[in-house]
């Protein structure tokens, strides 16, 4: 395992790739989910808006990632693997030291490629950093939960990291932590995303108060926030009858908002089959959440995945529809501002309305594939036909309501 960890990480060493702008996460342990489940959030920011889900094979097990479509290599944003282990990443822009004059980074990509392929616990990702040579090619903060109940963060730098462990009442005196665009451990008052920090904390807080941190509030809730906590502004409280422009700088959801990954984890002793990722390609006010099951194979709904460098059908609706919220776009400037009777109206039309009415119902009947395979076994075979009755059902969906 070493010698594939340092072949591949050498075969980058001088190689850049583009890990995104910015995104929300959030790691939550079981101590505070209704269900005991670990739960990860992943709202991804990039400026690579195609993205898709893909099946692989590595080296020790199999994983479910999301990669941008256009990536032969496929390296991953956020993912899963069959192992129950599951890992994400956000950019930090204050955890390398300003003497670090390093020309290797942006390789938190292939990090987690080799993890995913490789790693079953949050002890095999440090010896895997341990193992790898040094610089790393990373600045950033890297979120896992596996099926142990290990949940937290590590902070990555090229020659060092921190852990910090979400079931820790020293780290995590919510039972929750969430990272940006900084680093706890980084520079202080440096960085990038305080405001969505801020944001982010105060709706898992509010959630946990009302006993709601569940894949289904990040989905049809977090993930497409139209709150600002240094402001105090709700925008829900702001629609009208006339067409209105907003600006939504600092807000979680943006112009750049590409994807969402959320993973509930498993109990311990739980199969790992049952992990589950759920995803919402590309614009998540235009977009559905789709679960998906490591444990159903190499099948996939066929909206979110497509061959070699395609586009995947889903992230393509969303990316047409995310033309009518953007006016003024092709101005640099334009791109925080809004036409917010898009998103929300009195009508009950606006993207996020339409589709949190389907997320709803998709998750209610995922919920109820669960408990009957919670009484008996995962069943790859009900998973792939479920999947192939979203698939309809999803199409119908854009069809009827957008003539896509």
């Amino acid at each position: 395992m070493k010698r594939t960890f340092i072949t591949a990480i050498l075969a980058f060493s001088i190689v850049s790739f583009n890990s995104g702008l910015a995104c929300t996460t959030a790691i939550i342990s079981g101590k505070v989910t209704p269900d005991g489940r670990p739960l990860l959030w992943k709202h991804r920011d990039a400026d690579n808006f195609n993205n898709k889900v893909v099946y692989e094979v590595g080296p020790r097990f199999r994983y479910l990632a999301l990669i941008n479509s256009d990536d032969p290599e496929r390296h991953v944003w956020a993912g899963t693997n069959s192992a129950g282990f599951s890992i994400m990443n956000s950019a930090s822009y204050n955890i390398k030291p300003d003497t670090d004059s390093t020309r290797k980074q942006d390789l938190e990509g292939l990090i987690m490629k080799l993890a995913l392929g490789s790693c079953a616990t949050i002890t095999d990702f440090a010896q895997m950093l341990d193992t790898l040579p040094k610089p790393w090619g990373v600045s950033a903060n890297f979120g896992i939960i596996d099926a142990k109940g290990g949940a937290g963060y590590f902070e990555v730098n090229n020659f060092s990291y921190r852990f910090y462990d979400a079931n820790s009442n020293t780290d995590a005196p919510d039972g929750f932590l969430v990272r940006t665009n900084f680093s706890v451990s980084g520079e202080s008052n440096k960085g990038a995303g305080y405001i969505r920090f801020a944001t982010a904390t105060n709706l898992l807080k509010e959630a946990k108060a009302a006993g709601d941190l569940t894949p289904e509030f990040l989905l049809t809730n977090a993930t497409v926030s139209l709150k600002q906590e240094f402001t105090n502004i709700d925008l829900t409280k702001e629609i009208s009858k006339v067409d209105k422009i907003v600006s939504l700088r600092d807000y979680i959801l943006r112009y750049y908002s590409s994807s969402t990954v959320v993973i509930q984890g498993v109990l311990a002793l739980e199969p790992t089959d049952f992990s589950t990722m759920w995803v919402k390609l590309g614009f998540q006010p235009a977009s559905v959440a789709v679960p998906l099951w490591v444990g159903a194979g190499g099948v996939l709904p066929q909206l979110i995945t497509a061959p070699g460098t395609q586009n995947a059908k889903l992230c393509d609706y969303t990316l047409q529809l995310k033309k009518s919220c953007f006016p003024l776009e092709n101005w640099d400037e334009g791109k925080n501002y809004v036409l917010l009777n898009s998103l929300v109206n009195k009508e009950q039309t606006g993207l996020i309305q339409l589709t949190r009415v389907f997320d709803r119902e998709i998750i209610q009947r995922t919920q109820m594939k669960y408990e009957k395979w919670r009484k008996f076994e995962f069943n790859p075979t009900e998973a792939a036909n479920f999947y192939i009755e979203l698939n309809q059902d999803i199409q119908h969906f854009y069809k009827t309501y957008f003539d896509l």
